[in-house]
C-alpha cells in the first residue's frame, strides 16, 4: 500500500484509475473547488472517505504539507526496460526517453516526472539502488504526474544506455564537463537524455557509454544547475526541435 498525499496528487490517481482503498479528509477542510472534486470522483469510483482531526492527520503524513488529504492506493507500478522500448513502438513520434543517473532528492524526481509528463517524454529510467524511490513527497512534487509517466527500475544505468543504442536510440549526456552546446543536439531522432545525480553528475561508465555528452551554457558565477532543472531545460529543447518552428 503507498501513501497519496496532497489535493492534485489524489485528484490526478482518482482520474488515472489507480486503485485507492481509502481517503482521509481533515474534518475541517472546506468542501469545495478540488475538495469537491476529489469527493465526486471518490464517489463515482466507490472509494470510502472518512473525515478524521487534523492530528490524526498530521501523524499519517510524511511530507507535512498533506493539505488535509491522504489517501491509501495501490503501489505505483514499473515496467521493464524491454516494456518501456515496445511502448514507444506504437506511438506515432520517435522514442525520447530521460535516464536518471542517481536522482536521490524526492523534490528532484517528482519535478522531473512533471516535466516529463509536459513535454512528452515516453518514460523515465531511474536505478534500483542508491536513488530516489516513488514515496509520498515524490508523489506530491510531481503533481500527480506521476500517474501517467511510465518508469522503468533498473539495476544498472549504464547497461541501460547500451540496451537502448541495441534499439536504435541515440543517447545524449548532460554533465558540465560536456565539450557540446545541448542545443546543437538533434533531438529529432529516437533519443535519450541521462541526467546525473545531485553533485557528482554522470558516473563514469555512463559517460562513456553515452553517443554525446554536452553541456548547458553558464554565463553567470554558478558553474551548474539544479538537477531538476537542468532536465527541464533539455527535454523542453528537445520538445521544441520536435515541435518545428513556430507559427507566424
Amino acid at each position: 500500500m503507498e501513501i497519496i498525499e496532497g489535493r492534485n496528487p489524489l485528484i490526478e490517481a482518482l482520474k488515472a484509475g489507480r486503485p485507492v482503498s481509502k481517503i482521509l479528509l481533515d474534518s475541517n477542510i472546506r468542501k469545495h473547488g478540488a475538495v469537491e472534486l476529489i469527493l465526486n470522483l471518490s464517489k463515482a469510483r466507490g472509494v470510502p472517505v472518512e473525515f478524521v482531526d487534523r492530528r490524526i492527520m498530521e501523524k499519517q503524513s510524511s511530507t507535512g504539507s498533506n493539505q488535509g488529504v491522504i489517501a491509501y492506493a495501490e503501489v505505483k507500478e514499473f515496467v521493464d526496460l524491454s516494456e518501456l522500448i515496445n511502448i514507444s513502438r506504437i506511438k506515432p513520434d520517435k522514442p525520447l526517453y530521460l535516464l536518471l543517473d542517481g536522482i536521490e532528492d524526492p523534490h528532484n524526481l517528482g519535478a522531473i516526472l512533471r516535466t516529463a509528463e509536459a513535454t512528452g517524454v515516453h518514460g523515465v529510467i531511474v536505478r534500483e539502488r542508491r536513488a530516489a524511490g516513488i514515496t509520498p513527497a515524490v508523489i506530491k512534487a510531481s503533481a500527480g504526474a506521476v500517474e501517467y509517466v511510465n518508469i522503468a527500475r533498473v539495476a544498472n544505468i549504464s547497461q541501460a544506455v547500451v540496451t537502448l543504442k541495441k534499439n536504435g536510440i541515440w543517447v545524449t549526456g548532460i554533465d558540465m564537463n560536456g565539450q557540446a552546446d545541448y542545443r546543437t543536439m538533434d533531438f529529432t531522432l529516437p533519443s535519450a537524455i541521462v541526467i546525473g545525480g545531485e553533485g557528482q553528475g554522470l558516473s563514469d561508465l555512463v559517460r562513456r557509454r553515452c553517443d554525446w555528452v554536452a553541456s548547458i551554457p553558464m554565463k553567470g558565477k554558478i558553474m551548474s544547475l539544479n538537477a531538476s532543472v537542468a532536465a527541464a531545460v533539455v527535454m523542453y529543447e528537445a520538445l521544441r526541435q520536435r515541435e518545428g518552428p513556430l507559427p507566424r
